[in-house]
């Protein structure tokens, strides 16, 4: 049969939806199924639970807001560990090393929009309520596009400050800090404010805040820190899982490195190895024992951890109390 006699294909006879199959989708999934197998800290989750206690949002619903926490974060570090050139991710390869950058891509873009299908179902779930809340439950789309922006904005401060060898003051790294990581906190707790069935006129938020940018701080004390694998009560674990000093590698300004250029501005040790962006432990380990040594910038950085440690345990006891939050403060401490 010449190609004339071939026949015609009805392109309107079918949706695009009704073309894709579960193979394909399984595909581009593939990415996104490689590094949400292997968790995190599990932080998020324990957080989650823990505020729930105060704010008592059904079952299924946590569960669908856990599910698109999961996705965004997930996502995010896929296109976090190419925009630093990470080679590993939870102690295995990061994603992009392994299935390309465009792919890598594509899946984490493709996340976020499958996130907010999760979110449409969310919406179909709930009934605006006579009660009044801090948090309006129609604006869940706002709240995710929001904290997403956040995420970016202080994303995209961290990576000018990394290509321009641009060293932040102390209190530019904090704001950029609360935006980047500080959203991926308040996004989910804002989600449960707006599905509470309990204290729906507490303000959770300066809260979270504050738990967001001790958990950043926390996380860069200890990458430059810990060069030994620490399990703390078998939940929270830190050790290479990035390769050790991987702030360096990534030629990233982050909290302890920020103080040492800042507490001598006069020598420029740190930001010349930061712009080496090391592979080899020598250099790394001279910048660090600088860090210690010269500058007192890990003393320094262990007493804002303490500092904010203490806020949040405050604020918690303002809020009522809460022993399952008080407990990951106790395994977070250091």
């Amino acid at each position: 049969m010449s190609s004339s006699q071939l026949p015609l294909l009805n392109f309107l006879s079918s949706t695009p939806d009704s073309q894709w199959s579960q193979a394909n989708e399984s595909l581009i999934l593939e990415p996104f199924t490689y590094i949400a197998s292997n968790p995190g800290k599990g932080v998020r989750t324990l957080l989650l639970e823990a505020l729930n206690i105060w704010l008592a949002v059904p079952s299924d619903q946590l569960k669908i807001i856990h599910h698109i926490v999961q996705m965004l974060h997930n996502a995010s570090l896929m296109i976090d560990d190419i925009e630093d050139d990470a080679h590993l991710r939870r102690g295995r390869p990061a994603t992009h090393k392994i299935y390309g950058i465009p792919q890598t891509i594509n899946t984490a873009n493709y996340i976020y929009f499958l996130a907010y299908k999760e979110l449409a179902k969310l919406r179909r779930q709930c009934e605006d309520g006579e009660e009044a809340r801090l948090v309006d439950l129609r604006d869940l789309d706002s709240i995710v596009t929001e904290e997403l922006l956040n995420l970016h904005r202080g994303q995209g401060l961290e990576i000018l400050w990394r290509d321009l060898l641009q060293c932040p003051t102390m209190e530019e790294y904090t704001s950029m800090v609360n935006n980047k990581t500080g959203g991926g906190f308040r996004m989910p707790v804002k989600l449960m404010m707006a599905l509470a069935t309990k204290n729906l006129d507490i303000d959770f938020v300066p809260l979270t805040n504050i738990i967001g940018v001790y958990f950043q701080i926390r996380d860069d004390y200890m990458n430059l820190q810990s060069a030994e694998t620490k399990e703390l009560k078998g939940v929270i674990q830190y050790s290479d899982n990035k390769g050790f000093a991987e702030d360096l590698t990534e030629g990233k300004f982050s909290f302890p490195i920020v103080h040492g250029v800042r507490a001598d501005d006069g020598n420029n040790i740190v930001t010349s190895v930061l712009q080496k962006r090391p592979t080899t432990p020598t250099l790394k380990h001279h910048v660090i024992d600088y860090l210690r040594t010269k500058t007192k910038s890990f003393d320094y950085t262990l007493t804002v951890i303490r500092s904010l440690e203490q806020q949040a345990r405050e604020e918690v006891a303002r809020l009522g109390g809460n022993p399952q939050l008080e407990m990951i403060l106790d395994i977070l401490h250091v």
